[in-house]
């Protein structure tokens, strides 16, 4: 597997995407997550994107981060906010979301970032395994779903 930078609006990520999009609609019965987004929130040193590839230059995950500050949803100074983890059910089960959850809390790290926190909800039960594996811990509700009861939200310092 080949894990790159990338941008957000870039084709494959934007394939990716839809293809989350697709599995958000499946396990909580909506249109997906409708938390706004710009490819300029992940550009360095205020975030980063990452697209991942099979050997057949596929591409199969992706994941990105982005500066947060205090403010009335919640977040606080200093904050990394994980988006758009995701990984095709293909290449699920090898360690590939673990590579890039790392190698995007080592970035936000060096950009000057103290805290990584991110959301998930509960029809994701390997996502929070994941997470609390690598050391996550439920952390007060923030962001665009902090009023859904199926919202987790964690946090991890830098």
């Amino acid at each position: 597997m080949r894990i790159v930078r990338a941008r957000y609006d870039h084709p494959d990520a934007m394939k990716l995407n839809d293809a989350v999009q697709q599995e958000y609609a499946v396990r909580y019965g909506d249109v997906g997550d409708i938390t706004p987004l710009d490819p300029s929130m992940f550009e360095p040193p205020q975030g980063l994107y990452l697209l991942a590839y099979d050997d057949e230059e596929r591409p199969v995950a992706t994941g990105g981060w982005r500066a947060q500050q205090r403010n009335d949803e919640g977040y606080a100074d200093g904050d990394a906010e994980i988006k758009r983890m995701f990984v095709v059910i293909e290449a699920r089960g090898r360690g590939l979301a673990r590579r890039i959850l790392a190698m995007l809390e080592e970035d936000a790290r060096t950009a000057g970032r103290t805290r990584m926190v991110l959301e998930t909800g509960t029809a994701q039960p390997e996502a929070i395994t994941l997470y609390e594996s690598a050391g996550y811990e439920p952390t007060q509700k923030f962001g665009l779903y902090r009023f859904e009861a199926e919202s987790r939200c964690y946090a991890k310092p830098l």
